[in-house]
């Protein structure tokens, strides 16, 4: 009860500092560099022609903009950039559905459930792997007494590479997106989505015709899901996970995120989630105020002896794949023993 009230107090010192206030030219600068790389992607092509050098050089330019874009979806999604709901949902569906050619509700539905219980067994979609992967360490040993093994868990920091980062976005998220806008009759979502690859198509099919499109699309994809997979990993898998526990929602929070260390290009690279400590306990703060608001929540946990982690985005990136094979080893101890 003494951390809720203290945290009540926190985020009233965080009002009354006008933190939930957002800079709108910050954010209309993220939405220009987005579309300044969508025009560099399209005179790249137009200038030097469809050979393999300047379609690569493109593809990475796009898949840029996408990773931005998401990021950028991020913040209008969490309603954190203008005052009323309509105006944030609308500019929503503009950058996840046309510039992403992706589904605002089917983004909402998924990543609040996150929000609500991150880290949680079977109310956390983040850490519902279909027995891919045995996280956390409770998990593992559930598995490996019960003899399941769906898949050999103890080398999955090793298949990690093959069906993790190079699938989720590409196959799993593409059709998982379209199948929620059909089942659901998401007409709308659907439209926006339907504009981005009308766009997509129209404008690079004269340099590679429909099937080179349709291969063109799928690897800017590939190359997005790996950056989008390394950055929203390495805050939560790392951490506990469980099944829920008995404990006040501040406490939860830290003991399933951990941040990475502040710098230009962090922040721009992960699109302030290396914040993500003050982006899970403030799901509604403009990001460019994450650094404000991080002393007092340390302040925070110092005083209650919380654990706040924060660590190199390098050790953050390896703490993925350590995890993973530490609860890979758990499971075939137990799977064994």
């Amino acid at each position: 009860s003494q951390i809720t009230e203290d945290f009540r107090a926190l985020r009233k010192v965080a009002e009354d500092m006008n933190l939930f206030k957002s800079n709108h030219l910050f954010f209309l600068v993220l939405l220009a560099h987005i579309i300044v790389m969508e025009s560099i992607a399209w005179f790249i092509l137009f200038y030097f022609g469809n050979g393999w050098i300047p379609t690569i050089i493109t593809a990475f330019v796009l898949a840029t903009s996408q990773a931005q874009a998401g990021w950028l979806q991020h913040d209008y999604g969490h309603l954190s950039v203008y005052k009323k709901s309509t105006w944030n949902h609308f500019v929503h569906k503009f950058i996840i559905g046309h510039l992403k050619g992706a589904s605002a509700n089917w983004w909402n539905h998924r990543h609040f459930q996150h929000h609500a219980k991150p880290n949680i067994f079977h109310k956390d979609p983040d850490v519902n792997m279909l027995h891919v992967f045995v996280l956390g360490e409770s998990q593992p040993i559930e598995y490996g007494k019960k003899k399941l093994k769906y898949l050999p868990y103890n080398h999955q920091h090793e298949y990690f590479f093959l069906i993790g980062p190079p699938l989720l976005i590409p196959v799993y998220f593409q059709y998982q997106i379209m199948m929620t806008m059909i089942v659901r009759h998401d007409w709308v979502d659907l439209a926006w989505a339907l504009s981005y690859y009308a766009r997509f198509f129209i404008t690079y099919i004269p340099f590679y015709g429909i099937l080179g499109t349709v291969l063109f699309l799928n690897f800017i994809r590939f190359l997005e899901s790996h950056w989008f997979v390394w950055v929203t990993q390495m805050n939560h898998i790392v951490m506990e996970i469980d099944h829920e526990p008995y404990r006040d929602w501040f406490s939860n929070q830290l003991a399933a995120t951990c941040n990475v260390e502040q710098s230009f290009f962090n922040d721009w690279f992960s699109g302030h989630l290396n914040f993500q400590i003050e982006h899970h306990l403030f799901p509604t703060m403009p990001r460019h105020n994450f650094h404000k608001v991080a002393p007092l929540v340390k302040s925070l946990c110092a005083k209650h002896g919380i654990k706040y982690q924060e660590k190199p985005l390098l050790r953050a990136l390896q703490d993925i794949i350590r995890s993973l094979k530490k609860s890979g080893e758990l499971w075939l101890d137990a799977y064994l023993h």
